[in-house]
């Protein structure tokens, strides 16, 4: 949830990072040995955390149902009022009875629980400490809780990050158990606002010894309730804020321990939006993030294709490497099992669940459960899809060139999960290579959501999808041999005249590999423990070929991986070209504006529709393909831009930093095709805003 109480959310747009395959994929250890890509008997290979010990929390995605999706829409019956006790409870017993034995288990009451039905003001007891709504809650939390419990499921509940406004009273209220703290001594003296809202809570000052109290003796309140969840709501950086004020780094800590020493395990859920520049923090001190705006489009359904589903195509790629057991990228609420509800046609019900099913996603249901229609409940209980899910291994593209995309993830057990998808707005085919994938002879294929063998394929599989359709299969190799697997997602992240930088996820499948050999035109050029080498005294304006096999402590290789064929720049390269120079042409409302952290203080924006900025003069020394760095500025989740290279076109998605700081560059390289002598290289985006540019270096 985003808009709480009456707050409008912005214009939302895709994010990525362009190099999808840019950091190596570690697969969790703690698959399911039913699902897809159980571990083999191998010992694990270099660079996979084969040895970690399975969390006590969030080992696996959780799967339940949440309440958000119905009290943000507009359908007749729902909306903010809807939330009440009775309610919740007949969603759950729908749960217990007809989905729990699939995986479903937790019920997460959303915002608005702790929020009066007369006041519209947040409630709390004489310490301060959240309490529910007596109308919609009669029974208080415990009662929930327990009833809950009684039928084999868990509890979530939500707040909102920082001290409620509605809480301070003055900041008279004592804190629990903190004798001469109040709630005067947990916050700043000006009052500073915090949160994704800025009219919900006031910022926790932890230089006082006094906060750390109140969070505990939140933190105690729940768990004597029962609680099995918390979602903390509104978090920075990220939540579309990042200065000083919304830095709640501190609060994520302070909650995390006091979790703990409740001595109840509470999955610890962060919303919304988070920036991907604090992973490490949120890995350290919780077992999940939303990683987007809210799913929902706050309008006469839960969901709409293009908002906000379609972007999270996008927007979950920086964050694939960061899943593991103990905390999981959240895509947001998984609304497929009620058609008019949804506001998805059933090929687009499908493709929901499948990203969500691949990312490796908790699946946790928004629609009401007393109105799944058949086709939607055979969504959400095809066992074989939620393996997937579970099995903890989440896929990447292949590419983000074009809306017809291919992800996939290797399988310790050899085999591959593969989804196809169609992004785009027509019929069209989607190709899964084998030779990208490392998949040699003719592998045999099972569609997942028919649960269908449909034979083997040689070097393939094709379908001609509709738009937002897919296709989600397990491809089993023909053979498995007694040598590495073949090492994927090799690519270029940077060059200069004599050398070229690779990179390449690491190998888990095959027999453990201890190390990675490097070839230039076939020539052995280095050999590495990890998945990064850099190749040295190259030859200016010189085309390779790269290619990457695995090694096992006996010597014995992997077959080498696609190449990468790239040329390097001139001897007097690499060449920075700014976006703003004066013999760069703009449409529209592209305009220069200032940007003192940016490469000779300014950078072209408002790009997007008709307005857009091509760099001229691009120079190459020959035709070939090079390395090309962008440097953007994007405070949002990021936006797609359009790369016009001499006339011809490619999607280069960036992944913004969600914290509203459109200052800080950031960069990412992509390879582009040039002539030699000059060419020109354009950025737009006829149907979406674009990133803002800074420069490019070639």
């Amino acid at each position: 949830m985003t808009g709480r109480r009456g707050g409008l959310r912005g214009a939302a747009v895709p994010a990525l990072v362009a190099t999808a395959l840019a950091t190596a994929l570690a697969v969790p250890a703690a698959a399911s040995p039913a699902a897809p890509g159980a571990p083999a008997s191998e010992a694990s290979p270099a660079g996979t955390p084969g040895s970690e010990a399975t969390p006590a929390v969030a080992a696996k995605p959780y799967m339940g149902w949440s309440s958000w999706s119905l009290e943000s829409t507009n359908f007749p019956g729902y909306g903010g009022s809807w939330l009440t006790e009775s309610h919740v409870l007949r969603q759950a017993d729908i749960l217990a009875s007809k989905l729990k034995r699939h995986g479903y288990e937790y019920v997460n009451v959303d915002a608005g629980w702790n929020v009066g039905s007369e006041t519209n003001k947040s409630l709390s007891d004489e310490y301060g400490r959240p309490v529910s709504d007596p109308v919609k809650f009669p029974h208080g939390m415990k009662y929930l809780g327990d009833q809950l419990h009684a039928r084999g499921l868990k509890f979530g509940l939500y707040l909102a990050v920082g001290l409620y406004i509605d809480t301070y009273n003055d900041g008279r209220t004592p804190i629990h158990d903190a004798p001469g703290c109040t709630t005067k001594d947990i916050v700043y003296p000006d009052l500073r606002k915090t949160s994704g809202w800025d009219n919900v809570s006031y910022q926790l000052n932890f230089a006082s010894p006094c906060t750390e109290k109140y969070i505990q003796s939140v933190a105690d309140q729940l768990a004597s309730w029962g609680v099995d969840f918390l979602k903390i709501d509104g978090v920075g950086p990220g939540s579309n804020q990042g200065d000083a004020a919304h830095d709640n780094v501190p609060d994520i800590r302070a909650w995390h321990a006091a979790l703990e020493r409740t001595g109840r395990p509470i999955q610890f859920i962060l919303s919304w939006s988070l920036s991907h520049d604090k992973a490490d923090v949120w890995k350290e001190n919780s077992n999940g993030w939303r990683i987007d705006t809210d799913v929902e489009c706050y309008c006469d359904t839960l969901v709409t294709w293009n908002n906000s589903v379609k972007q999270r195509w996008n927007d979950v790629v920086p964050w694939i490497d960061e899943a593991g057991p103990g905390h999981w990228n959240n895509l947001d609420s998984l609304d497929v099992g009620a058609g008019p509800l949804d506001g998805l046609n059933e090929v687009e019900r499908q493709s929901h669940m499948t990203l969500w099913a691949i990312e490796s996603a908790p699946l946790y249901i928004g629609d009401d459960l007393t109105h799944l229609d058949p086709y939607g409940l055979s969504l959400l209980t095809n066992d074989e899809v939620i393996a997937v899910d579970q099995s903890g291994n989440p896929a990447r593209p292949l590419s983000q060139d074009t809306p017809q995309q291919v992800w996939y993830a290797r399988n310790a057990d050899g085999s591959y999960t593969v989804a196809l998808f169609n992004l785009g707005k027509g019929y069209s085919d989607v190709t899964a290579d084998w030779s990208e994938l490392g998949i040699s002879g003719r592998p045999a294929v099972r569609d997942l959501w028919s649960r269908k063998n449909l034979g083997t394929f040689g070097d393939g599989f094709t379908d001609n999808l509709p738009p937002h359709g897919s296709r989600l299969l397990r491809v089993t190799p023909a053979k498995v041999t007694g040598e590495p697997g073949v090492p994927l997602g090799v690519h270029a992240t940077a060059s200069t005249a004599g050398s070229v930088s690779l990179a390449w996820q690491p190998v888990n499948t095959g027999t453990a590999t201890t190390g990675y050999d490097v070839y230039a035109d076939g020539a052995k050029v280095a050999t590495v423990g990890g998945t990064a080498a850099t190749v040295t005294g190259l030859h200016a304006a010189t085309g390779y070929a790269f290619t990457v096999a695995a090694h096992d402590a006996r010597g014995v290789t992997s077959a080498p991986s696609k190449a990468v064929s790239l040329t390097t720049p001139a001897a007097d390269g690499p060449t920075a070209y700014e976006a703003e120079a004066s013999g760069n042409p703009r449409t529209g409302n592209a305009s220069v504006s200032d940007c003192s952290r940016c490469s000779g203080g300014k950078k072209v924006g408002n790009l997007g529709g008709d307005a857009s900025v091509t760099i001229n003069d691009v120079t190459a020394p020959k035709d070939g393909t090079y390395l090309m760095k962008l440097d953007f500025t994007d405070g949002s989740s990021g936006r797609t831009a359009v790369v016009t290279v001499n006339g011809a076109s490619f999607q280069l998605p960036l992944h913004g930093g969600n914290d509203n700081d459109w200052g800080r560059p950031r960069s990412v390289t992509v390879p582009v095709h040039l002539k030699a002598g000059a060419n020109t290289i354009a950025f737009g985006n006829p149907s979406d805003y674009v990133s803002d540019i800074d420069k490019i270096t070639v």
